[in-house]
Formats: structure tokens, sequence, C-alpha cells
């Protein structure tokens, strides 16, 4: 399962430092569909490429949002030169099915 999308990067402000991008509802749906072994935190294990970055980790489900959310860390944001409010092309690739 894949996607391809563009969405704001945006601060947690519960705890600084941490940088998010929400998955479209459409990825979110296909994402939860899918019957898994449940993970901590209802965490579900991803390929994430943007620019020239590529790393793994997992998307989260946000039920104030709604959808999942994915965790982008400083070393990407540095390298891709991206920060809070900037919009992001994101591929992803869910490794749990």
């Amino acid at each position: 399962m894949r996607f391809r999308f563009t969405a704001p990067l945006w601060e947690w402000s519960a705890q600084g430092g941490w940088f998010f991008v929400t998955l479209p509802d459409e990825a979110a749906d296909d994402i939860r569909e899918v019957p898994r072994m449940p993970r901590g935190f209802g965490a579900v294990r991803v390929r994430v490429t943007i620019g020239g970055s590529t790393w793994s980790t997992s998307v989260f489900p946000d039920a104030k949002q709604g959808s999942y959310v994915l965790p982008v860390k400083k070393a990407v944001r540095t390298a891709e030169g991206i920060g809070g409010g900037d919009d992001v092309e994101v591929a992803l690739e869910v490794l749990d099915l």
C-alpha cells in the first residue's frame, strides 16, 4: 500500500521539538481498513521518502484530527531544508500489511 501526497509540516504544541505531517483522509481510511496485529499507541510501520531522504518509522492515529500523523525527525528536516508550515511532498509505503 503506497501513497503520495503533499501536506504541511506542523509542530506539536504540547511538547516542542516534535514535527508531524497529517496524512490525507483517504490514506488514513485505507490504512485503518487493513486488519493488523495491535502495536503500541496504534502505530503502523511505514517507509517514507521526503526529497532525497528515506527512512523507516511509524504513523500514529490522532483521534483529534481523525487521521494518522507522520513524525518527521530533525535530521530529515535539516537535510531537506524544511520547517514548520512548509508544504512537504511525501511518498509513504505501509509495511504492516
